[in-house]
């Protein structure tokens, strides 16, 4: 049963408390493992750092080792390697994607510069890297190290789309899961490894992770026309300016008039924009109900997450994992 927007709201929050002492440990172990005798390193990260965000992707991995009865402290260093991990291919989108704000604030490159903004990015994957080795842990090594490979192709898949029209909803997916829903699924699956659970429970948390990262990514993208920049915490139409074929624009193209058509070519393919272009955007898409297939797209990954998750039996904790992906849907309400 789906719930209510204020009921859901509060699901981050309902996760947060579960963790709170763990993810308290994981922030300060942040702010150690950012320190370097170069002043531009920690001041740069931090910016992004400390911007606000809700730590959704380490929360993933101390909820995983939680739930599978961990009871040691590598999950601490796990779950602030996949931060590092976040932040830095945030560091890294800003600069290709030469967006102006993120999380609400001016990014990163705007401030200091592309190069210190994608050099700082490589500092954090390298001490993600070292996160990794502290924990002894070879599979959660081979799990995050694959994890950081698939993200950086699913990036270089998406910039090979641009402005492509003519991409099928089965390649944007592949964008989507490669891009975001890997990180999700990783953050999760190495809860579970370096808790030594069963094969059935490592499987289980992977799908939960990989099928909430592709609801969340499907949910941003639909937001990205919806209007809501400060749900979005970056300018709304930036999709659109950067001419990335989201599932709503290729919605709206498959029933597409000539003129309609025409419109996508020229704004997206050949990215000759007017002022005016992203108010039509919009108006196209909800003339197809674009935004409404997004969302039911959505929850039907969010569905699937919340099935992976009947391996466990009932807890705070597992029903805080499904409020979290009922969350992810709410957001675009």
């Amino acid at each position: 049963m789906t719930k209510g927007a204020g009921e859901t709201a509060g699901a981050v929050d309902r996760l947060y408390r579960l963790v709170e002492a763990d993810l308290s440990h994981v922030n300060a172990l942040i702010l150690e493992r950012m320190r370097s005798d170069v002043p531009l390193i920690p001041e740069l990260a931090g910016h992004l750092v400390n911007s606000g965000g809700k730590r959704v992707r380490p929360m993933l991995t101390l909820a995983a080792a939680q739930l599978c009865g961990y009871q040691g402290l590598a999950h601490i260093r796990l779950a602030t390697a996949v931060e590092f991990i976040h932040t830095a291919t945030l560091l890294h989108d800003d600069v290709v994607d030469e967006s102006e704000l993120r999380r609400g604030k001016a990014a990163a490159h705007v401030i200091w510069g592309n190069a210190p903004s994608v050099l700082v990015g490589d500092f954090l994957f390298s001490r993600s890297f070292q996160l990794m080795v502290e924990t002894g842990s070879l599979r959660v090594l081979g799990i995050l190290s694959n994890a950081s490979a698939v993200i950086a192709e699913g990036e270089v898949m998406q910039l090979n789309t641009q402005g492509n029209i003519g991409v099928a909803e089965e390649t944007y997916l592949k964008i989507i899961a490669a891009k975001t829903a890997a990180l999700f699924a990783a953050a999760a699956e190495s809860g579970a490894v370096i808790a030594q659970t069963d094969g059935l429970r490592e499987a289980a948390l992977k799908s939960y992770g990989h099928n909430l990262g592709i609801a969340f990514q499907l949910v941003d993208d639909a937001l990205d026309y919806s209007g809501r920049e400060a749900m979005m915490g970056k300018a709304v139409g930036d999709d659109f300016r950067d001419g990335k074929l989201t599932l709503p624009v290729i919605i709206a193209l498959g029933h597409a008039n000539t003129d309609e058509v025409e419109f996508w070519r020229r704004t997206m393919a050949q990215r000759q924009q007017t002022d005016a272009d992203l108010t039509h955007a919009i108006h196209l898409i909800e003339k197809h109900h674009a935004i409404a297939a997004t969302v039911s797209k959505a929850r039907s990954f969010t569905d699937e997450a919340c099935r992976a998750l009947n391996v466990f039996p009932d807890s705070p904790m597992r029903r805080a994992l499904t409020d979290l992906a009922e969350f992810c849907i709410s957001r675009a309400y």
